[in-house]
C-alpha cells in the first residue's frame, strides 16, 4: 500500500464546529486516529453555506490543525452532509432473473438496485446514497445476500438519500477552495452510526439521534439496515439563544454558562447551587441560582424529543426501537438530556462515543467527534470491501486464464 493510501480523512462541517480527523490504516488492517483538527464554524448554518469566505477559512483552520497533529499533508477528505435539505425515503425495485439455471448473480442485484433508484426527483435534487435494506427472492423475504440463490424474480428494498444539488455543491466548493478535494460525500447519520452503534443495536432496532448546533438529525436502524432518516430543525444553538435571552447575557457567555453549569432536568439541580452570569453593557456579573438555568433549558429539551418522537411515530417505527435510542453529537453532552429523553421515550437511552479505533482515543472520546471519526471508519470499511472484491475478481481472472491455457494446450 502506497504511503498516501494509508491515510483517510473525515471532515465534519457543522454549524458550531468544523472537525477534521485523520486515520491511518495499520499493517494488521486496523485503524488508528493520528490527527485531530477543530475550528469554530463560521459561514455555515444548518448544513447550508451562508458566507462562503468565512466557511472556507474555518475549514482551512481545521485541516491545518489536523495536518499539524498527524504530520502529513491532506489532499482529499470524506465530507459529511446534513441539514434539512437532505431527505430520505424508501423504494423497491423488481427484476426477472435471467439465465437457464435462474441463479442470481451480482448483475441481477445491480439491476434490481438500479430499478429501485429509478424514481422521479423534484428539480434540483440529486441522489446521495442508495442503501439496500433486504432482498426478496420469489416469495422468500428478509434475505441479506441473494447472490447464488435460485429464483425467477428478485426484489430489493432500499433507502434513498437525496440532497439539494446546489447546497451540496456549495459545501463541496468551500472544501475545494480550502485546498482539498472531496473523495466522497456521506450522510452525517450514516457516518456517526459507524462510530457509535453496535451490530446488535442495528439488528434489534435503534434510533441514532445526532444533536448538532443547528439541527438534530436522526436515523432508524432495524434488521441491520437503515430504514428511516429525518431532521428536526432545533439544535444546541437554540439552547444557547434561550439562555442569552432568559438570563440577559451575551451569546458567547451564554454558551460558556451552558457548557459549565447547564442541566436539562431541573430536578437534578440542588436549590442552593449558584452560578456567575455575565451581564450585557459592561455591567457587573451576577450570582444566580443554577435552578433558573435548568428551568430555561428543560422546555427546549422536551420540545426536541417530543418533535423527534412525533417524527418516529409518523414513520411507524415507534415499536421497532428494541435497543432504545443512542444520543450523539456535541449537543448531547448537556447534563440531564439523557434523563429527559428516558422520561419522554420510555426506552433505554445512552450517549454514543466513538469506538473501534486506536491511536488518539483520549482526544476523540466525546460524542462531538462521532461523525468525523465515523467518516474515517466508513471510508475504511468501504475500501476493505472494494479491496476484497478486487482480490476476488483478480483470482477469478487468473483461474479463467489457467483454464484457457489448459484447453489451448489440450486442443494442441
Amino acid at each position: 500500500m502506497a504511503r498516501k493510501e494509508r491515510y483517510l480523512v473525515g471532515l465534519d462541517v457543522g454549524t458550531a464546529k468544523v472537525t477534521a480527523i485523520v486515520g491511518e490504516i495499520m499493517d494488521d488492517g486496523g485503524l488508528d486516529i493520528i490527527g485531530v483538527g477543530m475550528a469554530d464554524s463560521r459561514g455555515i448554518k444548518r448544513g447550508l453555506v451562508v458566507n462562503l469566505e468565512a466557511a472556507v477559512d474555518s475549514i482551512k483552520r481545521a485541516i491545518e490543525e489536523a495536518e499539524l497533529t498527524a504530520g502529513i499533508e491532506i489532499d482529499t477528505v470524506h465530507l459529511a452532509l446534513s441539514g434539512a435539505n437532505v431527505k430520505g425515503f424508501n423504494s423497491r425495485g423488481v427484476v426477472a432473473v435471467a439465465g437457464k439455471t435462474r441463479e442470481i448473480t451480482r448483475e441481477d442485484v445491480r439491476r434490481a438496485i438500479d430499478a429501485a433508484k429509478a424514481v422521479s426527483l423534484p428539480s434540483g435534487r440529486e441522489i446521495l446514497h442508495v442503501l439496500p435494506q433486504d432482498f426478496v427472492v420469489d416469495d422468500q423475504d428478509g434475505i441479506g445476500a441473494p447472490v447464488g440463490m435460485t429464483g425467477s424474480r428478485l426484489e430489493v428494498n432500499v433507502h434513498i438519500i437525496t440532497g439539494n444539488a446546489s447546497s451540496t455543491q456549495n459545501v463541496v466548493a468551500c472544501v475545494n477552495r480550502a485546498g482539498v478535494e472531496v473523495a466522497e460525500t456521506v450522510l452525517e447519520q450514516l457516518a456517526a452510526s459507524e462510530a457509535v452503534l453496535t451490530p446488535d443495536e442495528r439488528e434489534l432496532g435503534v434510533a441514532l439521534v445526532d444533536i448538532g448546533g443547528g439541527t438534530t438529525d436522526f436515523a432508524v436502524f432495524e434488521r441491520g439496515s437503515l430504514w428511516h432518516t429525518g431532521v428536526v430543525s432545533i439544535g444546541g444553538d437554540h439552547f444557547t439563544n434561550d439562555i442569552a435571552v432568559g438570563l440577559r447575557t451575551p451569546v458567547p457567555d451564554a454558551e460558556r454558562v451552558k457548557r459549565r453549569c447547564g442541566c436539562a432536568l431541573s430536578l437534578m439541580v440542588g436549590e442552593d447551587e449558584t452560578m456567575e452570569v455575565a451581564s450585557v453593557g459592561g455591567r457587573k456579573p451576577r450570582l444566580m441560582p443554577r435552578r433558573i438555568l435548568a428551568d430555561i433549558l428543560q422546555p427546549r429539551a422536551e420540545e426536541i424529543f417530543h418533535l423527534l418522537w412525533d417524527e418516529i411515530r409518523r414513520a411507524g417505527y415507534e415499536k421497532s426501537l428494541h435497543s432504545g435510542i443512542v444520543l450523539t453529537g456535541g449537543g448531547s453532552m448537556l447534563e440531564g438530556l439523557a434523563e429527559i429523553a428516558e422520561q419522554i421515550f420510555d426506552l433505554p437511552i445512552r450517549r454514543g462515543y466513538p469506538v473501534g479505533v486506536g491511536g488518539l482515543t483520549d482526544h476523540i472520546n466525546s460524542p462531538a467527534f462521532a461523525t468525523a471519526v465515523g467518516l474515517v471508519m466508513y471510508a475504511h470499511r468501504n475500501r476493505h470491501v472494494d479491496d476484497q472484491a478486487a482480490v476476488g475478481a483478480g483470482a477469478l481472472a487468473r483461474v479463467r486464464g489457467w483454464l484457457r491455457a489448459f484447453f489451448r494446450e489440450f486442443q494442441a
